[in-house]
């Protein structure tokens, strides 16, 4: 069967790796380190070849000539929430990327990232990763994408870095914002909060009439399940929902008061499935969910690519 094909590196709950899948992609490979994620991956997609491990000790060279290599490479190196040390950050993965691009040779490349990573500050590192790039074939590029132009009900810009073989990069584009609004948290969440028979879930539905702040899932050094610094917790209050932690269900009929969310509402705001299911206790599953990359906004690109790839079959599957 021949089919475009992917590969993807740092893969945390699966949210690109679905995006990429709903976008038409084949995944040969995913490699990720945290055993909660890789049970993630493996719960919901029993076929995928989930490698758990450090990419340090990953070999890509029996993928080479795979179609797509995908991911999101750790963002505290480049987080305005922290130092930003960049290339000084032992959490920096670029160049582990740069080196399975190398090995990989695939004909495009799609890793994301925070925005912090287009700040001044990392423009000297940007050029380094764009000519390391350019020096294997590829043509590079940034941009910023905001999560609620792709249908999302959250303020999540994120960054995208694209490189694509020089040959096929004029086929490219990058995706256009939808013409439709995203729900207000409200309206997505409206059934969740009321499921108990909530009393005052549509008074909730009514104050909770914007798009979500950036959900933010912490580290593994740092982060519980809340839903960020102070000023995200400010954010939430205003639509109508507690911050400072999660809820394992829904509030029951009687409760009184500002109600926390539950990992599947927070779920839900990143644009997963209600199907998709996460594994570890609350902390783990939110640490995932709040890292992950939104899947709306990975198959909006994923579509592009797919698109600038049409004919580069060159990868068989079996």
């Amino acid at each position: 069967m021949n089919l475009l094909t992917s590969l993807e590196i740092c893969s945390g709950a699966g949210g690109q790796a679905l995006g990429m899948e709903q976008a038409g992609f084949h995944h040969v490979g995913l490699v990720e380190i945290e055993p909660s994620a890789c049970q993630t991956l493996r719960v919901n997609r029993p076929e995928w070849n989930v490698i758990e491990g450090d990419i340090h000790n990953f070999d890509g060279a029996k993928f080479r000539g795979i179609d797509l290599l995908a991911g999101g490479v750790p963002c505290p190196p480049f987080s305005r929430a922290g130092k930003q040390l960049g290339g000084d950050d032992e959490r920096d993965l670029f160049p582990q990327a740069i080196r399975l691009i190398d090995e990989c040779r695939p004909q495009a490349v799609m890793l994301e990232n925070v925005r912090g990573l287009l700040d001044a500050v990392f423009e000297d590192y940007r050029t380094k990763v764009e000519l390391q790039l350019k020096k294997l074939g590829y043509k590079p590029g940034w941009k910023l994408l905001n999560a609620s132009d792709f249908g999302v009900s959250q303020l999540r810009p994120r960054v995208v870095f694209i490189g694509i073989k020089n040959e096929i990069a004029e086929r490219f584009s990058w995706p256009e914002p939808f013409q439709n609004e995203p729900l207000t948290v409200g309206e997505l969440l409206f059934d969740l909060m009321g499921e108990k028979e909530w009393i005052g879930a549509e008074a909730w539905r009514n104050q909770a009439n914007s798009i979500a702040p950036t959900l933010v899932g912490g580290s593994k050094k740092h982060g519980g399940p809340d839903l960020g610094p102070t000023r995200a917790k400010r954010a939430w209050a205003a639509l109508g929902v507690d911050g400072h932690g999660l809820w394992d269900e829904a509030p029951c009929r009687d409760f009184s008061g500002m109600p926390r969310l539950t990992p599947r509402m927070t779920a839900r705001i990143q644009g997963f499935p209600d199907s998709w299911k996460f594994s570890g206790k609350k902390t783990a599953a939110y640490r995932q969910i709040g890292n992950a990359f939104p899947p709306p906004v990975a198959k909006a690109v994923a579509n592009q690519i797919l698109a600038a790839l049409s004919g580069k079959r060159i990868y068989k599957v079996a």
